[in-house]
């Protein structure tokens, strides 16, 4: 009686509630499928709608006030600018191989407008792949030996110093300038700019300094900006850093230039500074002109993704379209331009939003269908910039410093003859001084509008909020397929025998057997970490290769794979054979295999989306399919049905796209034809990204290479 009562006292007992996100999250785990396909699906979607869902540029930061006051650049200035473009053009550098003439020149100029004036002397450095110097600045590179005085770069530099500033900020503007090989074009952005440094000279309003850095670009223009901007920012105090006056004579005449009696006129030896610097405008000017108006190029991209504030690109598109008549251009990728399925896609868009505006007429969803194409080949244009990770100017460099900076390059309608270099050398320094005007007015950095955003026109953008749901949606189902294959791994290992109805007695040898079954993700675990290990050291392999001399790209190449295969091997060999077969009556290891290499790929693609957004996005479109539906290719031939010979056909296909060589050969031969492309491309091209330090060579040789190979090793699986 007593053992009845406190049987029924038990039953009578509440059972504990499940409280809804484990409702939920049971719910999503065990629909695992449908949720894959529902969430990839909206996915893509969600990113084919966000040239739609694109927002119009605007001001955030109040205080920039752009095109609040009149231009005072006038024809007086443009004068001068053209007298300096005309004495570059005409000098005679016969005399001298390092063009010294040229600095010679500009430096005079900036001495008789009453600015401080110095030379910068750097050698060029040698971009190599060292595996401890992969997070330093990119241009941290090896000095060349054995230099001669040919092999110096000379940057001059002229500062103004703000009548009403205390030397605290400053604004940098940067003309690259090759005196060896110097085009009209380049001559003409010194013009312009030096129309600007002489009326920045005569103004009572400048708050900031004003730093003048024609750049030596004989050996590269961002090699000179970034050797200047180390020395400005970490300053250096050896006997290396200083020229031989003896062994370079050329170099020693620098300093016998004749300084006027101007006040606050200043020539230095040493490397003079100014305050911290606000923002940075790098300006060239095309040789080529073109067909249709004056235009005006922006580059924005630097290292890793990193992109300037918005406000930055608003500025000059406001001043450059509706204050001088400049057409403004991001860079598209021309190919999707004359795409018909994209053309096809926009129309459909359209059609749709037409049907929602006649159910709603306050409804603004849609654009036309040519505007889409645009939009679309500007944003694929920007995501695959910030994916490679490499600066597309020279304003690279000072985002390296968290200093916001763009490129400017126009390109004029006609050829530059006197009266349209007029025009240029006006519109372009009235721009260049609004835009300098605009940052002045600042009290701080800026902060006020996006760090992170991705362009479809130069007026129009789409903000990390809106851009980040493509990205969530790809990966959420990683965590929830994970979850199901471990749960359905160990219940079908866990099923009893005999009649399920009557539950058997367990023993203390059952319940041994159950937990080592439940830890047994770990053999797979060691299995998927001993994978990414062979990742790393395959990324470590092109440091040993580059000490081989003379060696082609394409031979390269070879001996990369060759040792990437061996090593792979070795690995194999030495530490628990991570591609072997399994047992036989493991009939689910796979599933467990699987089951950590989607937490992996998970793990890497939610740190890659932190480090460079545009990397993770393409990583997920590519790695997200491949591992959702990676399963032994047996299984599916014994099944013979219609849905897993489809799995078959995607599983070899996404199995091809996914290998980091054969998808940078589709992308190539997409941007540029498959009739260019070459084995030894793909060197150089991976050559290029641990040059800058991308963080994209990282996500490929420890990310994506790793999981190629262990969904292959599952659809081969011998089960």
């Amino acid at each position: 009686m007593a053992e009845t009562k406190v049987k029924s006292h038990n039953d009578d007992k509440p059972k504990p509630r499940v409280r809804p996100i484990v409702r939920l999250g049971i719910f999503l785990v065990s629909h695992s499928f449908l949720v894959s396909v529902v969430c990839c699906t909206s996915g893509v979607l969600a990113l084919f709608l966000l040239p739609v869902l694109a927002k119009n540029t605007y001001i955030s930061e109040n205080a920039l006030m752009p095109g609040s006051a009149s231009p005072m650049l006038s024809n007086q200035h443009v004068l001068d600018g053209n007298r300096l473009v005309k004495d570059l053009t005409n000098s005679n550098l016969k005399s001298s191989e390092t063009g010294i003439g040229s600095h010679k020149i500009i430096a005079q100029y900036m001495l008789d407008l009453g600015a401080e004036v110095s030379f910068h002397k750097f050698h060029p450095q040698m971009n190599q792949f060292h595996p401890l110097h992969f997070f330093s600045s990119p241009d941290s590179g090896k000095i060349q030996e054995n230099y001669s005085c040919s092999s110096y770069g000379i940057n001059t530099v002229g500062i103004i110093r703000a009548p009403r500033g205390d030397g605290k900020e400053a604004i940098v503007l940067v003309t690259p300038y090759n005196a060896l090989k110097s085009g009209f074009g380049e001559a003409l952005s010194l013009g312009i700019a030096y129309s600007v440094f002489s009326l920045l000279t005569q103004v009572t309003w400048l708050a900031k300094d004003i730093i003048w850095l024609v750049a030596d670009s004989q050996f590269g223009e961002y090699a000179a900006v970034a050797a200047w901007l180390r020395e400005y920012q970490t300053p250096k105090f050896s006997s290396s850093s200083t020229l031989n006056a003896e062994m370079c004579p050329d170099i020693n005449n620098l300093f016998e230039i004749k300084v006027h009696s101007v006040a606050g006129s200043k020539f230095s030896n040493s490397f003079r500074r100014a305050g911290t610097m606000a923002a940075a405008l790098v300006l060239k000017v095309r040789d080529q002109s073109e067909q249709f108006e004056d235009t005006i190029s922006i580059y924005a991209e630097a290292s890793n993704g990193q992109m300037p504030n918005l406000d930055l690109i608003n500025v000059v598109n406001y001043l450059a379209v509706h204050r001088q008549g400049l057409r403004v251009n991001v860079e598209k990728l021309r190919s999707l331009l004359n795409s018909s399925w994209l053309k096809s896609l926009g129309e459909f868009f359209e059609s749709l939003a037409k049907v929602a505006k006649r159910l709603n007429p306050k409804c603004k969803f849609g654009i036309p269908a040519t505007e889409y194409v645009e939009g679309t080949a500007t944003l694929a244009s920007s995501l695959y910039y910030q994916a490679l990770g490499v600066p597309t100017g020279p304003h690279g460099a000072f985002r390296d410093y968290q200093v916001d900076a763009i490129t400017l390059e126009i390109s004029p309608k006609f050829s530059l003859d006197k009266v349209w270099r007029n025009d240029i050398l006006l519109r372009g320094g009235r721009l260049i001084e609004g835009v300098i005007r605009s940052v002045n007015n600042l009290l701080e950095k800026f902060h006020q509008s996006f760090f992170l955003y991705l362009l479809t026109s130069p007026s129009k953008f789409v903000s990390v909020g809106v851009y980040m749901i493509a990205f969530a949606l790809l990966i959420a189902p990683l965590p929830m397929v994970a979850a199901s294959l471990y749960v359905d791994a160990n219940s079908s290992s866990n099923c009893s025998k005999g009649d399920s109805s009557t539950p058997p007695a367990i023993t203390d040898a059952d319940e041994h057997g159950i937990t080592i079954r439940s830890w047994r993700w770990l053999n797979s675990a060691k299995l998927v970490f001993i994978v990414h290990l062979w990742g790393a050291i395959v990324s470590l392999l092109p440091y040993f290769i580059c000490q081989i001399p003379d060696c082609s790209p394409t031979t390269s190449f070879v001996i990369w794979v060759l040792l990437s295969i061996l090593s792979l091997l070795i690995l194999n060999t030495v530490l628990a054979s991570p591609l072997a077969c399994v047992k036989a009556s493991q009939v689910k290891e796979w599933a467990l295999v699987k089951s950590v290499t989607i937490s992996s790929v998970f793990i890497g693609l939610g740190l890659m989306s932190v480090i460079n957004f545009a990397t993770a996005e393409f990583g997920a479109l590519l790695l997200v399919p491949m591992c959702l539906l990676a399963q032994p290719l047996k299984l599916d031939v014994r099944a013979g049905t219609l849905r897993s010979f489809c799995r078959i056909i995607c599983n070899l296909v996404l199995g091809h796209i996914a290998f980091p060589p054969a998808a940078f050969f589709l992308l190539k031969g997409m941007l540029d034809g498959f009739g260019s492309a070459n084995v030894g491309d793909f060197w150089m091209w991976v050559e290029s990204l641990w040059a800058w330090n991308s963080a994209t060579y990282l996500f490929i040789g420890m990310v994506q290479l790793p999981c190629w190979v262990l969904c292959v090793s599952i659809l081969f699986h011998s089960c």
